[in-house]
């Protein structure tokens, strides 16, 4: 009996001690974490790891890359040997961390990158990892018409005011960084995007949301690194980046949308004798222009446009169109030009393409009227931005 009664008794220690050590093992916080604030260390093992890290929406190699980028970007040195380690545990090479520590040095500045840089070396020999030798792949080529779009809001938007950040945005960010192999598009566009929000910088983040799924990167990865993020740089950093993103993803799901057949539509045609000339506005025009066929797709249709006639002489002020416009040239002769740039002639049958966002002017020759058709399409609502009024030192020598 006395035998009977131990054997219970060992076999319940026994059973206490293989449960002690169950939760002992399943705990990732450190045991300080216990000591100090036993609730964090709660929702760090029951929630962020037992929860977050191993969800489907985002895998553990892509979960390592935003966690190690938003710990980079926001100086938590500290924390990124652990989360180094653990993203080579989770496949990603050395070669590709470092290109990850590379790509932040642009998006969240050189000390950060340095300071990483010496953290991940204590990992690297730690597992006996040599010297990261450069990529022999070739360079990934950009897209042509996203990049030419690329430069003219660069130019546009950063050169007037800083023309060497402009050209280092150029040659060196885009012409070079973003073109390395060391790390796929997809990726890359990752990481910036991760950056972007752990350091509080949403403006930015229309342009490389919309890059990383053009890369790859699907809009169920992006909710879930915004998602993740919130763990590592903080609520308030990842609720900012909700609203950006969301915008992005209508825009695109607008853009992709197919509208479905109207076979029961009506044409519409505006008849000449019934369209309406209105006099350009003088805060727009200089000298005298009539508009008239002011036209309007429906939507999903964003294009509008109209017919513009231009006295002698008379011309636009300088404006930008922020997805670009397209002039047929219908009679007379006139001039169009873009800032720094010269000053083009055109006739009829000509045809003008001026790129989103490049500063312009256009209207008739000195000695002969002209008129065109302008066309355009809206972003978020506006067609247009009209700046101040084209004059002898800024545009045509009269």
């Amino acid at each position: 009996m006395k035998k009977t009664a131990a054997s219970l008794a060992l076999s319940a220690l026994a059973t206490t001690a293989v449960a002690a050590e169950e939760v002992r093992r399943a705990r990732v916080a450190p045991e300080a974490v216990y000591q100090v604030a036993p609730g964090l260390g709660h929702f760090t093992d029951d929630v962020l790891f037992g929860e977050v890290w191993v969800r489907d929406s985002l895998k553990p190699r892509d979960r390592s890359l935003v966690t190690v980028t938003a710990l980079i970007a926001t100086g938590k040195t500290a924390q990124i040997g652990v989360h180094a380690a653990r993203a080579l545990d989770n496949g990603v090479t050395p070669a590709e961390l470092g290109e990850v520590i590379t790509q932040l040095a642009f998006y969240s500045g050189w000390p950060n990158a340095i300071s990483a840089v010496i953290e991940v070396k204590r990992v690297y020999d730690e597992r006996g990892i040599g010297p990261v030798a450069p990529s022999q792949a070739p360079r990934i080529e950009l897209e042509a018409a996203a990049e030419a779009a690329r430069k003219v809001a660069v130019d546009t938007a950063i050169a007037p005011a800083a023309p060497e950040l402009a050209e280092l945005t150029n040659r060196v960010l885009f012409g070079d960084l973003w073109q390395r192999a060391e790390l796929t598009p997809r990726d890359r566009s990752l990481v910036t995007m991760a950056a972007l929000i752990a350091i509080g910088q949403p403006e930015q983040l229309p342009f490389h949301a919309n890059r990383a799924m053009d890369n790859g990167l699907t809009r169920d990865e992006a909710a879930e690194t915004v998602a993740h993020l919130g763990f590592y740089a903080g609520w308030p950093r990842a609720v900012s980046a909700v609203a950006v993103l969301q915008r992005v993803f209508d825009s695109r799901t607008a853009a992709t949308a197919q509208p479905a057949p109207a076979s029961d539509a009506d044409l519409k045609i505006v008849r000449a004798k019934n369209a309406p000339s209105t006099p350009g506005p003088s805060a727009y025009f200089t000298g005298d222009v009539r508009v008239s066929g002011n036209f309007r797709g429906d939507a999903p249709a964003r294009v509008s446009g109209a017919t513009v006639n231009f006295t002698a002489g008379a011309r636009t002020a300088w404006h930008t169109h922020p997805l670009g416009q397209t002039l047929f040239i219908i009679s007379g002769r006139g001039r169009v030009q873009k800032e720094g740039g010269p000053i083009e002639e055109v006739v009829p049958g000509d045809l003008v393409w001026i790129p989103p966002n490049v500063r312009h002017w256009h209207g008739a020759s000195a000695d002969q009227a002209m008129s065109h058709l302008a066309v355009a399409e809206e972003l978020d609502g506006k067609v247009v931005t009209w700046m101040e009024k084209v004059t002898d030192t800024t545009g045509p020598d009269e």
